[in-house]
């Protein structure tokens, strides 16, 4: 019995929480949403559903660490075991609260259990709010138990890591780093002089006149691109109101580059210059030999940027090869812009909108259909959701049937391209609105999830897309004749 003291201390603890949400619960939203809703985490609890996922994900933050492989850093290490471990919380969470979210109202109607709360006085739209209020307090509990292990582990291991990694994960990993780099230029309009210009000398061209354009940007941003041998690129990055808060601050440059004629080596030789070039307080290091295809990263001293805030960095390439720096990730500057726990915090609380809206698409489910078709379709629309690779280049390519490989486009495209267009353009812009955030890879890699960001998720993934899903659910629901539908089961 005294082994078991502290696990019944805990279990008084959560039930206390619980108490105290109710209270809550019922100043907020009233007594019978709050009812309802204490009803589905009871449930839970008495099908042992939070014990077993409890454990679960507990097991999995404690094994996997002991398990994963990395490249013997302290930071991949780190960035390893944050990618895995939150990747997991989700997958778990989320597959449990689909189920969940199908079950427990798709359950009530076909055990007839539904009737014990539509007799009495609870309208079906505060029936259904209550289920999902409910799932949203167990998704809560369970990731904020999971993710306040991950957040613990963490710290404790580096903790007891040499003082020289732990500055590197204090500085690049267990941080928030915003970023700055420079826009990327407006090149179409020397794209359509440049067509112009082509269709004067040759008409024929404008027999496929995508295919051309298509060459002709490409060849405008090379031009911007590539850094020929012995050539200077050059960058000017507008640090923005960050400047107010960097001086005394280092920075870190990250940058990659891409060649068509890999060396023998496998590495190239360049010069960086931060600061003016002409400047003599101009930060000059030694050469750098780095690898192709890889991101590199390396510390800046403090105070090289003007009164404006402009950073201006130079690379002179002292290789044999043309390297290419792409606009949209070549080059970027990242600065410190707070600590990692509460960046840690709204990270979890993303993955918490994503969790709701699961809720809601569950729920919306099981609204009108039975617990297996409920969870097939509720899938279905995951995997839509997971195809956006797919529907990206359908929109790139402008079908799905008869792709021309030299040009990238569809050639004569068939009715059925006219249709897949439109349709896939409109999914892709509704997964966007979730798939927009990437809170996992910005906490693996130390960046800055602002709070502004975090205010657009929860705009856009719990009011908008899960209220959508709300609002078709309860709407079906209060129409169901729930006697005929028991009736059929």
């Amino acid at each position: 019995m005294e082994k078991l003291r502290p696990i019944f201390r805990f279990v008084g603890r959560v039930l206390l929480a619980f108490g105290l949400f109710e209270r809550v619960a019922v100043l907020l939203l009233g007594q019978r949403i709050a009812a309802v809703a204490g009803l589905t985490l009871k449930a839970a609890f008495r099908f042992r559903l939070v014990l077993v996922l409890a454990v679960t994900l507990l097991g999995g933050v404690v094994i996997l660490p002991l398990i994963i492989k990395d490249d013997g850093t302290a930071r991949g290490f780190t960035q390893i075991l944050l990618t895995y471990t939150l990747t997991m919380i989700t997958a778990l969470l989320g597959c449990a609260t689909l189920w969940l979210g199908c079950g427990t109202l798709a359950r009530d109607v076909e055990e007839c259990q539904i009737q014990m709360l539509a007799v009495k006085p609870v309208a079906r739209w505060q029936i259904w709010l209550g289920k999902w209020l409910g799932i949203l307090c167990l998704n809560a509990l369970l990731l904020a138990l999971s993710s306040g292990a991950v957040f613990l582990l963490l710290q404790w291991r580096a903790q007891r890591l040499p003082p020289a990694q732990q500055t590197i994960l204090r500085n690049e990993v267990l941080v928030a780093r915003g970023s700055a780099k420079e826009p990327v230029p407006d090149y179409e309009a020397d794209v359509e002089h440049l067509m112009k210009a082509q269709l004067k000398e040759n008409p024929a061209l404008a027999a496929d006149l995508p295919a051309l354009q298509k060459i002709i940007r490409e060849r405008v941003k090379a031009s911007q691109q590539i850094v020929p041998p012995g050539y200077r690129r050059q960058w000017q990055i507008d640090l923005g109101l960050a400047k107010n808060y960097l001086r005394n601050q280092p920075l870190y440059i990250r940058a990659k580059f891409n060649v068509a004629q890999p060396s023998p080596s496998g590495t190239y030789p360049g010069r960086w210059v931060v600061g003016g070039f002409e400047s003599p307080w101009a930060h000059r290091p030694e050469p750098l030999s780095l690898a192709a295809d890889t991101f590199h990263q390396f510390a800046v001293p403090p105070n090289l940027f003007d009164e404006s805030g402009q950073l201006t960095i130079s690379f002179i390439n002292l290789s044999d090869t043309a390297l290419l720096f792409s606009l949209e990730e070549g080059m970027e500057v990242l600065y410190r812009e707070g600590g990692f726990g509460l960046n840690f915090f709204r990270g979890v609380a993303i993955i918490f909108c994503w969790l709701a809206l699961l809720a809601a698409m569950g729920l919306a489910s099981a609204s009108f259909l039975s617990f297996p078709v409920a969870a097939f379709l509720s899938l279905g629309i995951l995997v839509v959701g997971f195809s956006s690779g797919t529907l990206s280049q359908i929109v790139t390519e402008g079908g799905i049937m008869g792709v021309n490989h030299e040009t990238g486009y569809t050639e004569n495209p068939t009715l059925l391209d006219q249709v897949a267009v439109p349709v896939a353009r409109k999914i892709l812009n509704v997964v966007n609105l979730v798939r927009g955030f990437s809170p996992i890879d910005s906490l693996s890699t130390g960046r800055s999830i602002t709070w502004g960001l975090l205010a657009r998720a929860f705009a856009q993934i719990c009011l908008l897309m899960s209220g959508l899903f709300a609002a078709a659910g309860i709407s079906i629901f209060t129409r169901r004749e729930l006697a005929t539908a028991q009736g059929n089961q």
